[in-house]
């Protein structure tokens, strides 16, 4: 079997994975994933224990138990190249000898919810709900960088919207991808469902205008319009179409649950969205542990 090389899985002197700074015993397979390391605390505060605490720049983690089951909560930081390091470690966590560095001959599947923030782009998503992502739309051309069987992508989505939106050809192809239905089903149920943009940017790429003009001036618009097979585009945020396309592709379940704590179309900010980020934290918990 092909030995992996250093320089290609990078390992810390104490044999963690290079970046979150994790060997594999200090994770769950149920692991919950937040941009803000801030928030990292605010899950495991309602852990019964927690056995293990471990920081590496904005790579958060904390693992412990709740309701007797084993939970991990992981702050990846902003954006989707933050998401290519993450889960792409947590799979070498499971899923690779890291003293031999060969691949594990057995697969092991971790269900990875991510529980996030995000703006709604349709004028019925009220500021202060929250959307479960169907699928994630990515504007951030990560997933150009892999080699992707026939099937992963939804094709037919992607090329309605840029029919729709008349995308440019500079820009990166709008490449759309599921979520786990098993994971929909065990976490979702009084959530908003829908597609969820994800942008490489928050200002730009996201159809703000503050000095620069951009190239896209009504993307918004053209997201709220959308419409596939009663399919809507509901919210934007930034990582959800990385987490999905890598979890696809290396065999892991994921799905997206956020708080809306503005509505680009009705041009309104949650006045506390602490409360419902608290609500979802408390029922992805319950869900995920059930």
């Amino acid at each position: 079997m092909e030995r992996i090389g250093e320089s290609e899985l990078i390992l810390n002197p104490d044999g963690s994975v290079y970046h979150i700074k994790l060997r594999p015993e200090n994770i769950s397979n149920d692991i919950i994933v937040v941009g803000d390391p801030g928030r990292v605390e605010r899950i495991s505060k309602h852990f019964d224990k927690i056995e293990c605490k471990i920081q590496n720049r904005e790579f958060i983690t904390h693992t412990g138990t709740y309701k007797g089951k084993r939970v991990t909560v992981l702050a990846t930081g902003i954006g989707t190249d933050n998401i290519d390091i993450v889960i792409n470690e947590l799979d070498a966590l499971v899923n690779i000898d890291l003293e031999k560095r060969t691949i594990k001959e057995k697969h092991t599947a971790l269900n990875i919810v991510r529980l996030g923030t995000s703006g709604a782009l349709q004028p019925d998503i009220p500021v202060d709900s929250a959307v479960m992502s169907s699928h994630g739309l990515g504007f951030d051309g990560l997933m150009d960088y892999y080699k992707v069987d026939t099937g992963v992508f939804n094709d037919d989505i992607s090329e309605a919207f840029m029919k729709h939106a008349g995308w440019l050809p500079k820009l990166p192809y709008p490449y759309c991808v599921k979520n786990s239905e098993s994971l929909q089903n065990m976490i979702g149920g009084d959530f908003f469902v829908g597609i969820t943009a994800t942008a490489p940017g928050f200002f730009g790429p996201q159809g703000r205008i503050l000095r620069l003009p951009t190239a896209l001036p009504d993307l918004n618009g053209s997201l709220e319009t959308f419409s596939y097979k009663g399919l809507r585009v509901t919210n934007f945020e930034m990582e959800t179409s990385a987490l999905y396309g890598l979890s696809k592709l290396l065999g892991h379940n994921a799905v997206t649950v956020c708080a809306i704590i503005a509505n680009r179309i009705r041009k309104e900010y949650s006045k506390d969205y602490k409360k419902t980020v608290d609500m979802i934290i408390e029922k992805v918990l319950d869900r995920l542990t059930a």
